[in-house]
């Protein structure tokens, strides 16, 4: 056994200071404890929260979406009144929106009638991670397009032909709609920075910052690796399986192509459509295989760029 190692004794130099000075200094406090005790214990409770909360908050999209066709509601002025909430909270614009996804309905997939969803889409590992934790770049495309149609200014070959010259009065609504979505945001904002209560700001204004996992892996699913140009909703959207839990919180956009073949029938009824249309629809699949499958897609098509996958449909029946 190794013998102890001898005690020494070493006198430290300490900067002089008054006793009663150090004495005030070495007196402990329980509330100066909690100050110090809490809030880090708050960081590490709220972290998975804000995790919780950005998920759930993603869900909102889905909801935005449900609104813009009018079919949440049977009275006009909820339908309209919510709307504008969700689109408010999601840094969206219902006014663009409307006009766009009215096109992608009608020419489902047919570019350049649909410029919505443009096929092949890339997606990355890296993409889907960060909307995992946080996503910086989407909340700042989604504020500096904000601020750039707040200004007037439209971008690109779909924006133009949405709203083009010849519609003032389509320009003044997205317009404005942009400005009132900038003061509100700046107003949340400057009260979190008065007030200095910063998680109503992150909680409401930076809510698409984080979180966005469950956005990437239902937006993506429902048209990847499908064909365009067919006159068929069968072949060009996906109707993925969700428990009760998630197919509420996806406003029951999981039933997608279900949807675009009846977009007038409100979300809450899909089930009862796809029931009542199931024998005619190619299989079904949960949203493990349904990404299985699509990232089988995209592994093909980086050998096969022209790669579509297309389902098999039931027979008609005589």
């Amino acid at each position: 056994m190794a013998a102890r190692t001898p005690e020494i004794d070493i006198h430290w130099y300490r900067t002089p200071i008054e006793k009663d000075t150090l004495r005030s200094l070495t007196r402990r406090s329980d509330w100066r404890g909690f100050l110090q005790v809490l809030p880090h214990l708050a960081l590490v409770v709220l972290l998975p929260i804000l995790f919780i909360h950005g998920s759930l908050f993603a869900y909102l999209a889905n909801g935005f979406h449900e609104l813009t066709h009018g079919t949440v509601f049977k009275t006009k002025l909820l339908n309209a009144m919510f709307l504008r909430i969700y689109s408010f909270l999601c840094w969206n614009s219902h006014v663009m929106y409307k006009a766009s996804h009215t096109g992608h309905h009608l020419y489902t997939l047919h570019p350049p009638h649909d410029l919505e969803v443009v096929l092949p889409v890339r997606l990355t590992l890296w993409g889907f991670l960060s909307s995992i934790v946080i996503d910086p770049a989407g909340f700042f495309a989604a504020v500096w397009t904000t601020i750039r149609i707040a200004f007037g200014r439209l971008h690109g070959e779909w924006e133009n032909s949405l709203f083009p010259q010849s519609d003032p009065a389509g320009r003044r609504r997205l317009f404005n709609w942009a400005r009132i979505t900038l003061v509100g945001h700046a107003l949340i904002i400057a009260f979190s920075a008065v007030t200095g209560m910063w998680l109503v700001a992150v909680l409401t204004t930076g809510a698409v910052l984080y979180g966005r996992w469950v956005f990437f892996l239902n937006t993506y699913s429902q048209h990847t690796g499908l064909r365009d140009n067919v006159p068929d909703f069968r072949l060009c959207t996906r109707t993925i399986r969700h428990n009760p839990l998630l197919e509420y919180l996806y406003f029951h956009m999981n039933y997608h192509t279900e949807h675009h073949m009846y977009a007038s029938v409100p979300c809450y009824n899909l089930k009862r459509l796809r029931q009542e249309i199931d024998r005619d629809m190619p299989a079904s699949r949960n949203m493990f295989g349904a990404w299985q499958e699509i990232i089988a897609i995209l592994k093909r098509q980086k050998t096969d760029p022209l790669y579509q996958h297309e389902y098999e449909l039931p027979r008609r029946r005589s």
